[in-house]
């Protein structure tokens, strides 16, 4: 136990003024928790009975203690009484400044408290980017704040406990945690950051700082006042179009910023132990290891970003609009809204900017359907399925199929959804605004296509950084599609294998745009990375190194098999020469696919994909 008589013995120096304030607010919040009042006996019947008796707004309450309670609330009063007196003691007796008031407005921790908080986190791996975190504690530079802000689920607050963890004694008691929530203002965080200050805290980490209605319009209050003054500060939240607002506005270069949303395979492998790159593409995209647990019911949908359809929907509608609307709002009165004012002032932007994800998803699928689906791909699953081994997955039933006609049907329902999307009024200005946005949040990057014309303008080309969200929801309107009465004839086995066909083809093109998203933005100042188009076919994805003038060609395939034809664009002449007049010698031509290393006669390359992001 702290002994206030010791303290006020020692209190010679500022630290030891500081764990007076420390434990006077540790015994004030440790009172609030206890039951108030005292123990009052009542004669019931003839019996005593005991009953809590209290004051509240000048008025005298009770309450009878039941049995069961008795225990718990008689030790509570008594706790509370030695609480009481060690509080009033080391009050009267310390020579602590009266006006210097320990009471926080937001809800601060300090001391055995915020040690307390850190505990969960001991054994939890870090995220990549906690190094930038721990360099910015470590540095000497003030005037400056850290922003680490990304989509629900991705580590912030979890980076924030891991920093407590990870400090010296000395820098842990000079530090504090604040969850700030919605009632909050800038002024009152302003007045216990000054509080904090006098007491001599060093380190304040202020969780979901953007809930507050006044961040953005006040945020250069962290830099220019605190930091500017020796206080690290570490501003953390989930609308982080609220701090690309505030980074614009009011903090411009004071700023160091983290961003979580982007969690590259490699990482996510490393943290959750799963090395198929199938998993990524179906759950990939937030820190819940539990939602991979699919046969376990005690897994609530909630927790589960990208559990199925209606699951990825909510974490849309929570994660992404949400945060859209209430960053719009906040910053200079809804100044930012723009062509979006409308709809939002109609209550329709979360279903505008859910609609415009699931229409880049439509056309994600369309392309699928038009690159893939009519392919040579789909006469070499044909073939695979008559041959299986397994008797009960042997088939010919994509022999059977008119596969144009399926085609067709799926691109016809498709080019439906989208028709009746864009006929409530979303205009090219919308899409172009809440695409901005989204390019805000990190939920998507545009890795563009060139062309083998050197004249010709690189092609838009969205990739989207939460793999398990696209795939989600490709998923449930593949499902839907193939519902359609063009399969009803079909039986369900069949229905099945057809269905699985399209999604083999989605996860393969995922797993293109990850490879493709993840070179991209590990890629050195010096190199671009880019889908290479020819009159006819592409090459997935070009290294053009501008300082060498060489270049580096690849194909990506799902498959887990070495079939020649795979290779067939990296051994075309007229390919390998039109690539080398543009962007310079090719010193690496490469299959990326889900098998083991090797390199063929012809000297293509073939890597385990999952290697290759692995080392990126």
């Amino acid at each position: 136990m702290f002994h206030s008589k010791w303290v006020i013995i020692d209190c010679k120096k500022r630290g030891d003024i500081m764990d007076i304030y420390k434990r006077i607010y540790e015994l004030e919040n440790e009172i609030a928790a206890l039951p108030q009042g005292s123990i009052n006996m009542k004669k019931i019947y003839g019996k005593e009975q005991p009953y809590l008796q209290w004051t509240e707004n000048g008025k005298s309450k009770s309450k009878y203690i039941k049995k069961n309670e008795r225990e718990e609330i008689f030790a509570g009063v008594e706790r509370r009484k030695q609480l009481q007196e060690e509080l009033k003691e080391l009050k009267q007796h310390s020579s602590i400044d009266p006006s210097k008031s320990t009471d926080f407005e937001t809800s601060v921790i300090i001391g055995e408290r915020l040690l307390a908080l850190t505990k969960g986190v001991k054994n939890w791996g870090k995220r990549d980017c906690f190094r930038q975190l721990q360099a910015y504690l470590n540095s000497e530079e003030t005037d400056r704040v850290c922003l680490v802000f990304g989509l629900r689920r991705t580590g912030k607050t979890t980076m924030l406990r891991q920093a407590v963890l990870g400090m010296t004694p000395s820098q842990s008691a000079k530090s504090a945690y604040i969850k700030a929530k919605g009632s909050d203002t800038m002024a009152a965080m302003n007045r216990d950051l000054g509080k904090l200050l006098d007491l001599g805290y060093e380190y304040v980490f202020i969780d979901e700082v953007t809930l507050m209605p006044d961040f953005i319009d006040s945020a250069a209050l962290f830099s220019d006042i605190y930091a500017a003054q020796g206080m690290k500060i570490v501003l953390s939240g989930t609308d982080s179009l609220g701090f690309w607002f505030a980074l614009h506005q009011e903090l411009y270069d004071r700023a160091v910023t983290i961003h979580t949303t982007f969690i590259p395979f490699r990482e996510h492998s490393r943290l959750l132990g799963i090395d198929s790159i199938d998993e990524y593409i179906r759950y990939g995209g937030t820190l819940r290891a539990g939602e991979l647990d699919f046969d376990d019911k005690d897994v609530i949908s909630e927790d589960a970003s990208f559990r199925d359809d209606e699951s990825t929907r909510r974490y849309i509608d929570t994660a992404i609009c949400k945060n859209i609307q209430h960053s719009l709002s906040c910053c200079q009165d809804g100044g930012y809204f723009r062509h979006l004012q409308s709809l939002y002032e109609a209550g329709e932007l979360t279903g505008a900017i859910n609609r415009i994800i699931e229409d880049m998803n439509h056309r994600f699928l369309i392309r699928i359907l038009t690159d893939k689906f009519k392919s040579h791909d789909l006469g070499s699953a044909a073939d695979v399925l008559r041959r299986d081994r397994n008797p009960k997955q042997r088939t010919d039933i994509l022999d059977k199929i008119d596969t144009e006609a399926v085609t067709k049907r799926l691109m016809d329902m498709l080019e439906i959804h989208n028709k009746e999307e864009q006929s409530i009024g979303i205009t090219n200005a919308h899409i172009e605004e809440i695409k901005e946005y989204l390019k805000a949040l990190d939920l998507i990057v545009d890795v563009p296509r060139e062309t083998v014309i050197p004249s010709a303008e690189p092609l838009e080309n969205i990739l989207f950084t939460q793999p398990g969200m696209r795939y989600c929801q490709a998923q449930a309107l593949v499902h839907s599609l193939t519902k359609d009465e063009l399969f009803s004839t079909l039986s369900e086995h069949e229905k099945m294998l057809v269905s699985e066909r399209i999604l083999e083809e989605v996860r393969g093109r995922m797993m293109e745009d990850i490879v493709l998203l993840e070179t991209f933005k590990s890629a050195k100042r010096h190199q671009r990375v880019f889908k290479l188009q020819f009159a006819v076919g592409e090459y997935d994805m070009v290294i053009y190194d501008a300082k060498l003038n060489t270049c580096e060609c690849y194909e990506i395939k799902h498959s887990s098999k070495i079939v020649p034809m795979q290779a067939r664009f990296l051994v075309d002449e007229e390919k390998l020469n039109q690539t080398s007049q543009r962007f310079g010698q090719i010193t690496k031509r490469c299959v990326l696919y889900r098998g083991e290393d090797s390199v063929m006669e012809n000297g293509v390359e073939y890597q385990n994909v999952e290697n290759y992001l692995k080392h990126l």
